[in-house]
């Protein structure tokens, strides 16, 4: 079975999934507001927060594209977003002192390389870089596991990143992802999933959603998603272009509470458990008496019948082999049917 170690926690099909808050870049470049989004995560039981590490002359050329879901050139957005590496040092700080893993995302081999250096647990490769094979290869040469997500890419363009992956020797897990912000629930699909651990059974799965509720994470918990990511605010009416797929505190509680609750109630068998036995005891029903019986007396449908508790002797589901036979004592009614209340025994 595929797991995966960040940091101490493991991750993989039989642990409790790992719930990712995506801080991102929606501090917009502000350093209290990424503080107050790692204590408010923190505060809401999250396990992990990731951010953006943007290096930008090492990242991009100066352009003037507009992302589908932001107002200004990607290029100004990443050099107003970008924190530098002091800041990023006191939120990964920030976050250990509260419990968390802290991760980032490089965009650059500048930006993995001061990852590096603040030796992180693990390295999160973003949709748009999962065919930067250049890259992820520099990435997965640093030695630690990589969170692979896989928006905007096929089987065909995700293969030559796992072949990278593996041959560095690093765990990893591939995050099925819709580059589309927000996701309509119909474009979601989560049956990639099975696709995924068909084609890299080695992966440890799971979601980067982008739809506006939690609800495709806790839906993928079942399909086997054991790493949730959502992007995370303080405040849903922040600016920002990613504040509309963003999930606040308290829907980030829910997230951790339910995906944990989901993965407990998974596996098993149909069988009756031992733990059950308080409930049969009154929920059966026992075959009892409905009208007294003498001794020799045919048992019918007039003098006996079914009725809680199931603390009886002979349960409903024999009633249909006692009618015609005879009582070898007299009965009173209501009496729980024993076999030796049977003549022919």
């Amino acid at each position: 079975m595929a797991e995966i170690l960040v940091g101490s926690r493991a991750v993989g099909s039989v642990h409790p999934p790992l719930v990712i808050a995506e801080i991102g870049i929606n501090h917009e470049g502000d350093p209290d507001k990424a503080h107050r989004m790692v204590a408010d995560a923190a505060d809401a039981g999250v396990e992990c927060v990731k951010f953006q590490t943007h290096v930008v002359e090492d990242e991009m050329i100066p352009n003037d594209v507009v992302p589908g879901n932001a107002d200004e050139p990607i290029y100004a957005m990443m050099r107003r977003c970008a924190l530098p590496a002091s800041v990023e040092r006191e939120l990964k700080a920030h976050a250990e002192e509260r419990g968390m893993v802290f991760l980032s995302t490089p965009f650059s081999r500048a930006a993995a390389d001061r990852l590096a250096e603040l030796d992180v647990a693990a390295y999160k490769i973003g949709s748009g870089e999962c065919n930067n094979y250049p890259l992820v290869g520099h990435i997965a040469a640093l030695g630690k596991p990589v969170i692979l997500s896989t928006g905007m890419n096929d089987i065909a363009s995700i293969r030559p990143a796992v072949d990278l992956l593996r041959a560095a020797g690093v765990g990893y897990a591939l995050l099925h992802c819709t580059s589309l912000y927000p996701t309509p629930p119909e474009q979601v699909r989560l049956g990639a999933l099975a696709e995924l651990r068909a084609e890299f059974p080695d992966a440890v799965l799971g979601l980067s959603d982008h739809t506006t509720s939690i609800y495709p994470c806790l839906g993928a918990v079942p399909l086997g998603a054991r790493v949730l990511e959502r992007h995370f605010t303080s405040d849903a009416t922040w600016p920002g272009p990613d504040i509309p797929v963003s999930s606040t505190p308290a829907e980030f509680a829910e997230l951790v509470t339910g995906s944990r609750l989901i993965f407990a109630a998974l596996g098993g068998t149909k069988e009756i458990l031992a733990a059950e036995q308080p409930t049969i005891d009154f929920a059966y029903a026992s075959v009892v008496t409905t009208a007294p019986i003498a001794a020799g007396d045919e048992l019918t449908a007039a003098n006996l019948w079914v009725k809680r508790p199931g603390t009886g002797e002979i349960r409903a589901a024999e009633y249909p082999t006692l009618l015609g036979r005879r009582a070898a004592t007299d009965l009173p009614v209501d009496r729980q049917l024993s076999w030796n209340d049977l003549a022919d025994v």
